[in-house]
């Protein structure tokens, strides 16, 4: 019996071999345009491991490679990318980040000098290898430690989306992206000091773009309303650039496609706009508020308003209770403007910096009809904002005297 069990053994083992043989006889049979197309299937890891002979290796560099991010994140992943840059050059998908300690990217034209004054122990990489791969379609640069300016980086003709992140080096301007990307659909760049440019650049992009996210960029100027007759634009999040404009001015077909809005304070009802007076933050709560209601599905967070440190009506916490400020948690003056609903009934209140300690709601709706079906929720959420008052009395900021005495009060109390 154990010699039987040891033939059949012997004779699976023989099938098994004779099949993978017949199986690696008909992939070599096979043509390059044929095992390019099976190749697509796979991960750009995979192919690199799968190109056994000439024939495989041709088809390797004439393979689309599926929609698959590629990361550096290493020299050893960054040495991969060399290899791949001409035995698989049609990677679609790439991002490009931190290196390691002691390893950074080969600097660009008009550098920083004291960035590079900071790496100049640094082994540097030549990124230059990226312009290898013309059917990029995704790129992204993270936390890439870039210095200066790369032209080559923003000449991709087929990207379609683009995301910078936390690149504080790099410098780039809006005109050459929007040349150099013709048919770029989302544009993704956060907390970038060195971009520049004015949001007109990016007309040329009117009929691809979808996604405009730009972050925290300071030089990045223009009005947003260059960019609404767009037909499919999205999404346009211009926070913490100096972006201008009126949001008064938008009409019923401006924006026709716009799900998502964030206008920087520079803009006329955009987030964090700074009030010269606490009169004037009526006018600017119900010209907000009038635009939710002709575009109620758009969605547009956390809106608030400030009332400037340039302006005559503001005052900070006093001096004299600083420390004691610091350690009881006293409410500091309610000096910022945020719009509230009740129901289907909307209006605004000032408050405090952290929303913790508001003053009475100006409503700029009528209370709904006591027979009304949103008149129970009404009442309900009504009650919930009351109870959330402190400045009760002041349906805005109380002077600086009277912000005081109230401070002089809780300290004795």
């Amino acid at each position: 019996m154990p010699h039987s069990k040891k033939k059949q053994k012997l004779e699976d083992d023989a099938a098994v071999a004779a099949d993978y043989d017949d199986n690696s006889s008909s992939f070599d049979r096979l043509g390059a345009d044929a095992l390019a197309n099976i190749f697509g299937y796979l991960r750009p890891e995979d192919i690199m491991l799968a190109r056994l002979n000439k024939k495989m290796r041709e088809a390797a560099k004439t393979t689309i490679v599926p929609m698959t991010r590629f990361s550096v994140d290493s020299v050893r992943k960054f040495n991969a990318l060399v290899t791949m840059s001409t035995a698989l050059p049609n990677l679609q998908q790439i991002q490009i980040g931190y290196l390691g300690r002691e390893h950074n990217y080969r600097d660009g034209e008009d550098r920083d000098e004291d960035r590079v004054a900071y790496d100049d122990e640094s082994t540097t990489h030549d990124i230059e290898i990226l312009s290898r791969f013309i059917k990029l379609r995704i790129l992204e640069l993270p936390i890439a430690p870039l210095n200066g300016r790369y032209p080559f980086l923003f000449n991709f003709p087929l990207l379609e989306q683009l995301k910078i992140h936390f690149s504080y080096c790099l410098k780039l301007d809006l005109e050459m992206l929007a040349t150099g990307l013709p048919s770029l659909k989302e544009l993704h760049c956060h907390d970038n000091k060195f971009l520049t440019g004015n949001l007109n650049s990016l007309r040329v992009l009117k009929d691809t773009l979808a996604i405009v996210h730009i972050s925290l960029s300071p030089r990045v100027q223009g009005n947003f309303m260059d960019l609404a007759d767009f037909p499919g634009l999205k999404e346009l999040d211009l926070m913490g650039t100096s972006v201008t404009g009126d949001i008064r001015d938008i009409g019923e077909c401006d924006f026709p496609t716009l799900e998502s809005l964030t206008l920087p304070k520079g803009v006329y009802g955009g987030k964090g706009f700074e009030l010269q007076r606490i009169s004037d933050a009526p006018d600017i709560a119900m010209a907000v508020n009038s635009f939710k209601k002709q575009r109620p599905s758009l969605l547009m967070t956390n809106w608030r308003a400030s009332l400037s440190e340039d302006s005559p009506d503001w005052y900070g916490l006093n001096v004299a209770f600083a420390d004691y400020y610091s350690e009881s948690g006293l409410p500091s003056p309610p000096l910022y403007v945020r719009l509230v609903a009740a129901g289907s009934r909307v209006g605004y209140r000032w408050e405090t910096g952290d929303g913790e300690h508001p003053c009475e709601v100006n409503w700029l709706d009528p209370e709904p009809d006591r027979e009304s079906s949103d008149y129970e929720k009404y009442i309900e959420q009504l009650r919930k904002i009351e109870r959330q008052v402190v400045y009760r009395g002041f349906q805005q900021p109380p002077s600086e005297e009277a912000f005081n005495i109230r401070l002089r009060n809780f300290m004795i109390m």
